[in-house]
C-alpha cells in the first residue's frame, strides 16, 4: 500500500477550479479537466515513496501487485482506470469501441506507422473504454438515444429544413434503422448540414423556448451548445439524445458503442484503461466521423443508471456490467467505528481516493491515513482491508 499522485489533464473544456477544491492544490487559471489516478501508459499515477509510477511498480512485481486472478485475466496491466472529471464546457460528441475493434485498428494504425501521439490517431491502445461516472456534483449528460418517435415530435414544431427532413426521416422509419439514417445525415461529411442550415435550427429551437417550449430542457442544451460550438451539425445531434441530469451519488455506465457527451459538473469515472475516443463533433480535436458512424449502437434505450448494493451499512458498491472494475463509496460519520474498524468490501489491485475527511484504512501488514484528495494504490497482496475515521473513500477495484 503506498500513496499516488494524480495526473492532470489540461482540456480545454475543464474547469479552472473543481478539482483543485477537492484535492487542495493551487489553481494556476488553466482548465484542469481530470486528475488520472491508474497506470495507463500515457500517464501512470507517480508513487509518493520513491517518484516512480505504478506502471513500473506493476511491471517490477506483476503477481504481487496484481494478483494471479487479475494477471490470470489481464495480463501484466491494471485493467481500469480511475479519474476526476471536471467538464465546465461540453465535451466533444463521442463513442468508445469494443474490444475487437479497438484491437484490430490499434494494430492497422501501428502498421500504418501513424505515431501513439499523433493528433489524428484514434486508437491510442488496443482496449475498449466501457465508463462509469459516479456525481460528486449535479451533473449534466446526453447519453444514448431517444426513441425515433420521440425525437420525432421535439423536431416536428422546428421551422428549419435540417428539422423537417429529420423529422421526415424518423416518422418515415421509426426505428433503429431510421436513427442511423437521421443521425448520418447530420454529420456525414456529403450530407451535413452547412453553417447557415445548423443555424437555423438553433434560431427555431431559441423561438420555440422563448414561447413556451413542450421540451425547454432539450433546446436549451441546443443553445447551451450553439453558443460553444456556433455551426457544428453536433448541436442538431444533441435532439436526438437523451438528456441526463446526474445528483450527487447517483451513477451512469457508458458501455461501447453508446454516444455521449458530458456537459457539466464534477464526477469520480471509472473506465476500463484507456484513451480510445472516437469524435464526431462538439470539439477542436481530432474528428474521424466514419469511425464513429461503424462504432455507435443505433438502438434507443434509456440511460443506464447503476443502484447500488449496500454492504455493512457504509459501502454502495456500484457493479458495471463488465469485468475490467468496479466502483464503491464508503461513507463514514462520527461513531461509525465506535466498535471497531469496517470491513472495507474488494480485493486484488485496488486504488483508493478520499473525497471528505480523514479515513484510516488498514490492510495485513500495512496502512495509512488519506485524507480529502489523497489517493493510494493497494497491492493484491495487501489482503482485506478495514476502514475507520469520519468521511468519504471511493475505491476502483477489479470484480
Amino acid at each position: 500500500m503506498r500513496r499516488v499522485f494524480g495526473v492532470p489533464r489540461a482540456y480545454a473544456w475543464g474547469s479552472a477550479s473543481a478539482i483543485h477544491d477537492l484535492v487542495g492544490s493551487e489553481p494556476d487559471g488553466t482548465p484542469l479537466a481530470e486528475l488520472w489516478f491508474g497506470a495507463h501508459p500515457s500517464a501512470p499515477a507517480r508513487t509518493a515513496e520513491d517518484g516512480s509510477d505504478l506502471r513500473s511498480l506493476i511491471t517490477e512485481d506483476p503477481e504481487g501487485t496484481l494478483g494471479y486472478d487479475v494477471l490470470a485475466r489481464f495480463g501484466p496491466q491494471l485493467p481500469y482506470l480511475l479519474k476526476l472529471i471536471a467538464p465546465q464546457r461540453p465535451l466533444s460528441l463521442q463513442v468508445h469501441p469494443d474490444l475487437r475493434r479497438a484491437q484490430e485498428r490499434f494494430a492497422a494504425e501501428n502498421a500504418a506507422g501513424v505515431a501513439l501521439d499523433s493528433p489524428v490517431r484514434n486508437y491510442r491502445d488496443p482496449n475498449h473504454k466501457p465508463e462509469l461516472v459516479f456525481a460528486l456534483t449535479t451533473f449534466e449528460a446526453l447519453c444514448g438515444f431517444r426513441a425515433p418517435r420521440r425525437a420525432a415530435e421535439l423536431l416536428a414544431g422546428l421551422d428549419a429544413p435540417v428539422a423537417r427532413s429529420l423529422h421526415t426521416a424518423l416518422r418515415a422509419d421509426p426505428t433503429p434503422s431510421g436513427m442511423r439514417t437521421a443521425f448520418t445525415a447530420l454529420l456525414h461529411e456529403s450530407t451535413r448540414p452547412g453553417p447557415e442550415e445548423v443555424e437555423q435550427v438553433v434560431a427555431a429551437c431559441r423561438e420555440r423556448a422563448a414561447q413556451g417550449s413542450p421540451s425547454p430542457r432539450a433546446d436549451g442544451i441546443v443553445c447551451r451548445l450553439a453558443e460553444e460550438y456556433p455551426h457544428d451539425p453536433g448541436v442538431v445531434a444533441s435532439l436526438l439524445l437523451n438528456p441526463v441530469t446526474l445528483q450527487p451519488g447517483d451513477s451512469l455506465f457508458v458501455p461501447a458503442g453508446g454516444v455521449h457527451a458530458y456537459l457539466s459538473g464534477l464526477g469520480v469515472e471509472v473506465m476500463a484503461s484507456s484513451d480510445n475516443v472516437l469524435r464526431a463533433g462538439l470539439t477542436s480535436k481530432h474528428v474521424d466521423v466514419a469511425e464513429v458512424l461503424d462504432c455507435v449502437d443505433y438502438v434507443a434505450a434509456p440511460p443506464i443508471r447503476i443502484a447500488p448494493e449496500v454492504f455493512h451499512g457504509a459501502t454502495r458498491v456500484f457493479y458495471a456490467p463488465v469485468d475490467d472494475f468496479e466502483l464503491s463509496v464508503t461513507t463514514l460519520a462520527e461513531g461509525d467505528c465506535a466498535d471497531g474498524p469496517r470491513p472495507l468490501p474488494g480485493r486484488g489491485p485496488r486504488v483508493l481516493l478520499c473525497l471528505e475527511g480523514s479515513l484510516a484504512v488498514s490492510g495485513e501488514t500495512r496502512g495509512l491515513t488519506l485524507d480529502r484528495g489523497h489517493a493510494a494504490f493497494v497491492r493484491a497482496d495487501d489482503g482485506p482491508l478495514t476502514i475507520a475515521g469520519t468521511g468519504t473513500l471511493v475505491q476502483a477495484d477489479v470484480p
